[in-house]
């Protein structure tokens, strides 16, 4: 069982010890800033596999609800999406995914979105394979057109239902009637106390349960079928990038060090070095939407 935790705090044992185990690899040198020489490591690999976080949303003016300033009304991100807080008050929850839902439709894909569809787009016509992981909810990688995407933390775009566990795909504004106009985040905004048979319902006939968002809470178990698929494209890969993410949210903040500990060159784009950059054998430090398209673009002599 895996659980999406922050950190490495609350992360069951054998967990932990797993991550010490394939963290033990030999040390890089210090990661290297060479375009040049990533650009030879990209030519020449097969099947490339590109982890994003939730700095390339931010790039998009998408909220992180982290950090200093990072709150909707009072909360945290991690103090509402967990399944005791919905257990507590799903009118909450739901106002604050709501108000995330309505935010989305007005962000559109930036520069690195665009640079890894064309990528994508460009490498299949040679035999080759690009493939997403992302922990982002927000769907603007499939809105950039990216094709071979796992979204390991699901989507603001799909929910469940607490009751026959139907997931299915919703787009609607708002998502039901008593939502309308609810979700400021102002910290001084009131609570709309939603009765829960006025929250969204599941349509499937003869059910009317309650429905969640269909994203992994913490403390929840990520899909098993998406966790096996994942560890098989990270086990055939010959280059990881690793794009906008903090590498602290487990189990994805293991996937990259893993691909590294076995060899494969990994590269780092985000704004800052993280805990596991010493791990990687390059780091391009900026905005993801500056420093990913000339590492992604069509080379002068590329097929195609």
């Amino acid at each position: 069982m895996i659980v999406r935790q922050l950190a490495c705090r609350g992360l069951t044992s054998h967990l932990c010890a797993a991550v010490r185990l394939n963290w033990r690899s030999p040390k890089m040198a210090r990661p290297s800033s060479n375009l040049t020489k990533f650009r030879k490591e990209f030519d020449k690999a097969k099947h490339i596999a590109i982890i994003t976080g939730a700095g390339v949303s931010a790039e998009s003016g998408v909220p992180t609800f982290r950090g200093q300033g990072g709150y909707w009304r009072k909360w945290q991100a991690q103090d509402l999406a967990t399944p005791e807080a919905f257990s507590r008050d799903p009118s909450l929850v739901w106002e604050f995914y709501h108000y995330r839902r309505e935010v989305m439709r007005s962000k559109m894909p930036n520069p690195a979105h665009l640079a890894i569809m064309e990528c994508e787009s460009r490498l299949s016509q040679q035999g080759r394979s690009v493939v997403i992981i992302t922990q982002n909810i927000d769907e603007l990688h499939h809105r950039a057109g990216s094709k071979h995407v796992y979204e390991i933390h699901g989507s603001l775009f799909k929910t469940r239902c607490m009751s026959c566990g139907e997931v299915k795909a919703n787009h609607k504004s708002p998502i039901c009637p008593a939502l309308e106009g609810k979700g400021e985040p102002d910290r001084n905004a009131k609570d709309a106390r939603i009765p829960v048979d006025d929250l969204p319902r599941c349509e499937k006939r003869g059910c009317n349960g309650l429905l969640r968002p269909h994203v992994v809470w913490f403390g929840e178990t990520l899909d098993s079928d998406i966790l096996t698929a994942v560890k098989e494209e990270l086990e055939k890969c010959d280059l990881c990038l690793v794009v906008g993410t903090s590498s602290i949210v487990y189990p994805a903040a293991m996937f990259a060090p893993q691909v590294a500990g076995r060899g494969v060159p990994v590269a780092e784009f985000n704004m800052e070095c993280t805990s596991a950059t010493k791990r990687f054998k390059y780091h391009f430090e900026g905005p993801c939407g500056t420093t990913l398209p000339p590492a992604l673009e069509r080379h002068e002599n590329e097929a195609i």
